[in-house]
């Protein structure tokens, strides 16, 4: 059941952060040939002569790649904040980074000074590593467990929206001209002021409230609320059972959650499929969209438009991921993703290589981006940010969204600075290593990804339990690795559970 509060929450985070995450990476495509002209004419303004073409193509390289460094940033300090703010405050906090952004990013043409779009770039950045972490724990936290997939997927759809929307407002129609680039950071502001006058009407996450801050009255109005019903016992008792296994924990800090057992293939499982989310390859074709169609042979002045039905596709796929994802599960979708990706990526650099003697093969490098595209956002594309709040308990969940977004950051930021290289270096068969690590994520996800669709957060802990090689006690005493229980705790725990008609079966 969506009630109208789940729907507006979900809606309203998604609009005024993973839509930006998603505006800003695509907003730079359209104008980056008005973007190098200013930087050369500013370079020429100061120094007294032009920018050298290597110069000139690090400065660019810099200014798309630098977000991710942001991101970096707002990935490693969203821990503390989502642990004092909460995660509803945490999303509206962070709208002050993207209207300051906004406004230096628009104002950098006027007061003459590329490193305003620099700076710029990278507090955008920290206010998306900072959203990409706190939306999806929020969201996790908001839904019930029937459709916690759908819920999480609104975060890609919404990144897909944000691409769309920055191909859309980049036409030579509206504001992809050389006078009015600027407009198109300055648009930022719009989803920004948006959430800031909805989202303070709105609950904060009832886990949060009730396992962080113990304010059992509160968490039930927002159960409530999000849930659209009076009696929310069941959740509560629910949330109240997973205290009662944590009673004796912390909130875990990121070089605990390494150290423990109980969750070791659960942090390597969502390290390995955040960092192929990035290195898949689809930021590159995000960023550099224009330079690969034009090597594909399209013509410059009809290259906007094709690139419009991109973001397009992406939107769509994203949506059609969302509406199954509840039917077919994570982990078909995850490893069906990747793996035609592999297989569009190697057809997609047979036909870049002989595109020049067969006149319909670029036509068919158009089909394989879209197909990309679309293989991506089915799966890849959402799923794992929906993973990092389904694999951990309440107290281990930050430090999980810190460590997924410090990698899923740092191989943004590779790629955006390397693809460039790389292009250059392979020339057409660039994108064989992205299919190599596409099949190798696949090839991963195959043999450790457990289903978890439907699932409590206790019932997908014993999922994994076997392949930790810890017994299901364990699993749950053992959440803050610094603590060790007595014998007398460990049997007061168990006469508690046999108390609670609960049966634990380990697992040798």
């Amino acid at each position: 059941h969506w009630s109208g509060s789940l729907i507006v929450a979900s809606l309203t985070g998604a609009f005024g952060s993973s839509f930006l995450y998603g505006y800003n990476l695509s907003v730079v495509n359209a104008p980056a040939v008005y973007i190098k002209k200013f930087y050369n004419e500013t370079w020429e303004r100061r120094y007294g002569f032009s920018v050298d073409e290597s110069t000139l193509t690090l400065l660019w390289s810099i200014t798309v790649s630098i977000f991710a460094i942001g991101g970096l940033v707002g990935a490693i300090i969203v821990t503390p904040i989502v642990k004092f703010f909460g995660r509803k405050c945490t999303l509206l906090l962070n709208n002050v980074f993207a209207v300051t952004a906004a406004l230096l990013m628009s104002l950098s043409l006027l007061a003459g000074s590329f490193e305003m779009l620099i700076l710029g770039r990278i507090i955008m950045g920290v206010d998306a590593g900072i959203s990409l972490s706190a939306l999806p724990m929020y969201l996790s936290e908001i839904s019930p467990k029937e459709i916690r997939g759908s819920l999480g997927q609104v975060t890609a759809i919404f990144i897909c929206i944000g691409v769309f929307t920055g191909q859309v407002l980049g036409l030579p129609e509206i504001f992809g001209q050389e006078s009015r680039w600027p407009y198109l950071f300055g648009a930022i502001v719009v989803p920004s002021l948006i959430q800031a006058m909805i989202l303070p009407f709105l609950p904060e996450s009832p886990r949060y409230l009730l396992l962080e801050k113990h304010n059992t009255s509160k968490a039930e109005k927002a159960f409530q609320r999000f849930l659209g019903k009076d009696d929310v016992s069941h959740e509560i008792e629910e949330v109240l059972a997973e205290s009662r296994a944590q009673r004796n924990t912390k909130l875990v800090s990121i070089l605990q959650l390494l150290r423990t057992r109980a969750v070791r293939w659960q942090v390597v499982t969502v390290v390995i499929t955040m960092g192929c989310y990035q290195l898949c390859g689809l930021n590159a074709i995000w960023y550099y969209t224009n330079n690969i169609f034009s090597e594909a042979g399209i013509k410059h002045d009809t290259i906007p438009y094709v690139t419009l039905s991109t973001g397009a596709v992406e939107t769509l796929a994203a949506v059609f991921s969302g509406l199954v994802i509840e039917r077919l599960g994570r982990r078909p979708l995850l490893i069906g993703g990747f793996g035609l990706m592999t297989v569009f990526f190697a057809v997609l650099t047979v036909s870049l290589t002989l595109q020049n003697t067969v006149h319909w093969l670029p036509y068919l490098s158009i089909f394989c981006i879209l197909a990309i595209i679309a293989s991506f956002c089915i799966g890849p594309g959402g799923i794992p940010f929906v993973l990092t709040g389904e694999f951990f308990q309440q107290s281990q969940r930050p430090a999980a969204f810190m460590i997924a977004g410090t990698v899923n950051w740092l191989s943004n930021f590779a790629v955006g600075l390397l693809f460039p290289f790389i292009q250059a270096g392979l020339q057409t068969y660039c994108f064989l290593v992205f299919a190599a690590i596409c099949f190798a994520g696949a090839t991963y996800l195959f043999f450790v990804l457990p289903e978890t669709k439907n699932k409590t957060f206790h019932e997908i802990s014993q999922a994994f339990a076997k392949r930790n090689k810890v017994t299901l006690e364990m699993q749950e005493m053992n959440h803050y690795p610094g603590e060790r229980k007595s014998s007398a705790e460990q049997e007061s725990n168990f006469t508690s559970s046999v108390d609670n008609g609960e049966t634990k079966k380990g697992i040798v």
